[in-house]
């Protein structure tokens, strides 16, 4: 059952980082605190600068894609299989990139006016832990 559990953990921390690598990925302006951060609308930033900051977003995308991609791998072959290195390797991955998103996100936060979601990232990570903790608890 804490298996199961656990498994419910990480595919639902998986989805968080899904739902933020589409958004990063698609949306064609940056984020309201992204203008916060900078102190002007989208209308404002300079074509070059655009182009720099969605360049910098669909990066991001892109690694949170990848990621998920790796953890669903893992998550619905070697962990349901018991193989005790995917017990640590979900949790790897997506802490990793958690880990990376509340880092900037802090740093944004303390250096600007802007606040960012810090929550999403947090919510993964705790997610993560509770998974990993219940499936190095599963006996």
């Amino acid at each position: 059952m804490k298996l199961k559990i656990a498994f419910w953990c990480h595919l639902l921390a998986i989805l968080v980082v899904l739902i933020f690598g589409l958004m990063y990925s698609f949306k064609p302006t940056f984020m309201p605190y992204h203008s916060a951060a900078v102190q002007l609308p989208w209308q404002e930033v300079s074509p070059a600068i655009q182009v720099l900051i969605l360049a910098l977003m669909r990066s991001i995308g892109g690694a949170c894609f990848a990621i998920v991609i790796l953890e669903l791998f893992i998550l619905f072959i070697p962990f349901r299989q018991g193989q005790t290195w995917a017990i640590w390797a979900v949790p790897a991955g997506g802490l990793c990139i958690s880990a990376a998103g509340l880092y900037a996100m802090l740093y944004v936060s303390s250096n600007t006016p802007a606040t960012p979601p810090l929550f999403a990232p947090a919510i993964g990570a705790v997610l993560l832990v509770s998974g990993l903790l219940l499936s190095l608890s599963r006996k």
